[in-house]
């Protein structure tokens, strides 16, 4: 069962990644492009700083198949925090908040099939995302 934490935006939103993962290298550069006050910053789930705030939270350090969004000592996951990212970006995109209607065990059934499927589908990254300075900025494991 994932343990929830209601969060509010007012501070600086982590979103923990999976450093290897295509998909999540497009995702990060949609968010980034579409949140230009810079709320949201980003972790690898395999880097030191993403293992820490799993472990204290008490989420398992080897899923990297979990999407996770962190505030404080809140947090979120898979489907739960897909859809709230999306109610923090600018345009039309917090529409798709209202997607939470749908009971958490079938947006999670779609999000782990895209989950344990995205490496064959969008590949793996072998070495690191070319970082724009911008995008740089947003990361917080990376000096």
């Amino acid at each position: 069962m994932q343990k929830h934490h209601d969060i509010g935006y007012s501070k600086p939103v982590i979103l923990l990644i999976d450093g290897e993962c295509s998909l999540c290298h497009a995702i990060t550069q949609f968010v980034v492009k579409r949140d230009p006050r810079g709320h949201f910053q980003f972790a690898s789930l395999q880097s030191p700083i993403g293992q820490r705030l799993l472990q204290e939270r008490g989420l398992p350090a080897n899923d990297w198949n979990t999407f996770v969004m962190i505030q404080g000592e809140g947090y979120f996951t898979k489907s739960d925090a897909a859809l709230r990212v999306l109610r923090g970006l600018r345009g039309l995109w917090p529409l798709l908040y209202s997607g939470l209607i749908v009971p958490t065990f079938l947006r999670d059934l779609v999000y782990d099939l895209i989950a344990n499927h995205r490496y064959r589908w969008f590949g793996k990254k072998d070495v690191c995302l070319l970082l724009t300075p911008e995008l740089r900025s947003r990361f917080i494991d990376i000096e």
